[in-house]
């Protein structure tokens, strides 16, 4: 199986203790957030396990104890935007923290286990197309010998991002803005020797370069593992996703950096009140086991494929 963590949440900014108390317990517990009385308990032991993807904007917490994922394969999904604290207000600096915290991170674990995620792009008056060039642009020249790939991808509108963002007054693209900002990061990534992709997007930007992407990508973790999976498209993610099948392991309303744009965290007030149960010896991230809760073993298997093909 392929362990996401996490969509929902900041694992290695806030809870990375717990993960690797998870790694030593050999398992999880995670509510079903549809199904609030649900709850699965996921055996995340090195033989079950066949990749880790972290997604993180600041993996510093994580990062002095890397030598606990021995014999675990991993990548990191690492965000960095060159946005405020108007947008992202409990990050530090990026140019003199940030930027030098994934040249790190990619010095200790290889450049292509470090994907660079510039996203979601959103315009306003402070943060004008302008701005966004010349930012990627800034952090391309940092990252150009610590990472292989960037992820780029537009803001959703979701009802949930518009009500948090709705002080910054945030403009809808068109097509046609779309595909001239993106020409120039394709530019810049194509300067620096970046590849370039996009995640979840209806648009199709392939004639300028950028190929629809995968986050939780077959062919990377191939790369990385050395061997095939048997696998499928994950069919619980948008229609314009290409990841892979995965377990998640987070919680919705977990995440502390309070970015503005975030789909995964209904509001400040929602999110105070849910870390409060934050226990780092929990199986349970941010929860409590109530009356009424159904805990079962999910079933879980590794997709490395050990049948040699034909074609091997």
């Amino acid at each position: 199986m392929i362990l996401s963590v996490s969509r929902r949440t900041d694992v290695p900014n806030y809870y990375s203790d717990w993960f690797y108390n998870r790694l030593r317990d050999g398992y999880f517990f995670v509510r079903n957030p549809f199904n609030t009385h649900q709850i699965s308990k996921v055996a995340i032991t090195k033989e079950l396990v066949d990749c880790i993807v972290f997604w993180t904007k600041n993996p510093r917490n994580m990062m002095k104890r890397l030598n606990e994922l021995d014999g675990y394969n991993y990548y990191f999904q690492f965000t960095l935007t060159g946005y405020g604290r108007d947008i992202e207000p409990n990050l530090p600096d990026k140019r003199h923290v940030m930027i030098p915290t994934f040249q790190e991170l990619s010095s200790m674990i290889g450049k292509n286990r470090v994907i660079w995620r510039y996203d979601p792009i959103l315009i306003n008056s402070r943060y004008t197309v302008e701005y966004h060039i010349k930012s990627f642009k800034e952090i391309a020249e940092s990252l150009k010998w610590y990472t292989e790939k960037v992820v780029i991808s537009y803001v959703d509108l979701y009802a949930k991002t518009k009500k948090n963002m709705s002080n910054l007054e945030v403009n809808e693209l068109q097509e046609s803005e779309m595909r001239s900002l993106a020409n120039e990061f394709a530019r810049i990534a194509s300067e620096n020797s970046i590849e370039i992709e996009s995640c979840a997007e209806k648009i199709n930007l392939d004639d300028i370069g950028i190929k629809h992407g995968s986050c939780i990508d077959q062919k990377l973790i191939e790369e990385i593992i050395g061997c095939k999976l048997s696998s499928h498209k994950d069919s619980n993610q948008r229609l314009e996703c290409g990841c892979i099948e995965s377990i998640e392991m987070g919680t919705y309303n977990t995440c502390l950096n309070g970015c503005r744009y975030c789909y995964a965290n209904y509001d400040e007030e929602r999110v105070k009140s849910t870390v409060k149960f934050y226990d780092v010896h929990s199986p349970l991230l941010c929860g409590e086991i109530g009356a009424g809760d159904m805990i079962k073993e999910r079933k879980v298997l590794s997709n490395i494929e050990h049948q040699m093909s034909f074609f091997d």
